[in-house]
């Protein structure tokens, strides 16, 4: 089954490999992140003009620009790009037009922590979205680029639902209500997030799941499903989704929590080294929520119709 990926990572180093998104099914959607908090304009720029190179050389994938309107009947992959910061937009509003030039289709404000936007999920103080954040969403709202909750404090989730004009996204949350962390939402910010139109979707990194043994992969992907069934339970079939989060540099990414311990707490390394659930897993859910009762069109949308209708509207109604 065709799977809207809403949030992947490859290593943000000229060494990525692009090939290995070919790991997801034919006819996917798959959003790469470009850059976080520690990156620059020109660093998340290389990146994108780095992995649109690659994609188009490989020849199994498309770029989203390419093909806006996701023509079904074509296997190739097609990428999008994310942004898990507002950071390397540098403070000038131009820069949100630009990056969705480049590909970039989303973006969080904030990651983890305060910056010029807002604040982050591991902000003690939460002080919600600044000024400038809102003129940020404003622009995002203009040019077509989803607004994106995760990684963003409760308080800042909040204003994004409430400033945005378009639906609104958490690309890569879990639901606090079942496992308690600072980066998993809580019932308010799902339902505000769902009050714009928008959709949650469901990551599969063991600490957010709290199934992070290194032997757990099949009691990960049941966790998966478990946030699915409390989404639909609490949203409706219309408003759950999958951002995966997964980590094609899991080293790399653990690697990352040592070298930039400013930008994460003690809340992602306590745990041991991360675990993921990786494409080969998730695509195993449509058969586990199968078995839960879920129907066929049920499944579709989760798998993928949810994001690509905001996706839709974010891009009819920007530009």
């Amino acid at each position: 089954m065709k799977l809207w990926e809403q949030h992947c990572c490859l290593p943000l180093l000229p060494s990525a490999n692009i090939s290995e998104l070919a790991r997801y099914p034919s006819g996917s959607h798959v959003s790469v992140n470009v850059g976080y908090s520690p990156h620059s304009n020109a660093e998340a720029t290389a990146m994108c003009a780095d992995f649109r190179r690659k994609a188009i050389a490989d020849g199994r994938f498309r770029m989203v620009d390419d093909n806006p309107n996701d023509n079904p009947n074509d296997d190739s992959i097609t990428l999008a790009f994310d942004l898990e910061d507002s950071g390397p937009v540098e403070g000038d509003l131009a820069n949100v037009e630009y990056f969705h030039g480049l590909g970039v289709r989303s973006m969080l404000p904030t990651y983890n922590f305060a910056n010029a936007a807002g604040c982050g999920c591991l902000d003690t103080d939460d002080t919600g979205l600044t000024a400038y954040g809102r003129d940020l969403v404003a622009e995002m709202n203009r040019v077509g680029m989803l607004v994106d909750g995760s990684h963003c404090s409760v308080r800042t989730g909040l204003d994004l639902a409430s400033t945005t004009k378009a639906p609104m996204i958490f690309s890569h949350s879990n639901f606090a209500a079942l496992w308690q962390h600072p980066r998993n939402i809580t019932d308010e910010q799902a339902r505000e997030c769902a009050r714009t139109g928008g959709v949650v979707g469901v990551n599969g990194v063991g600490i957010f799941l709290g199934v992070n043994g290194a032997t757990d992969a099949d009691a990960r992907v049941r966790a998966m499903a478990d946030h699915i069934e409390y989404g639909v339970e609490l949203l409706g079939i219309e408003h759950v989704g999958i951002g995966s989060d997964y980590s094609f540099d899991h080293e790399d990414f653990n690697a990352e929590l040592a070298a930039h311990p400013e930008a994460f707490s003690e809340e992602y390394t306590r745990y041991g080294p991360l675990q993921w659930v990786p494409p080969e897993d998730v695509a195993t859910l449509p058969s586990v929520l199968s078995d839960r009762g879920f129907d066929g069109d049920a499944i579709a949308a989760i798998h993928g119709g949810n994001f690509r209708r905001v996706n839709r509207i974010a891009e009819a109604t920007g530009g």
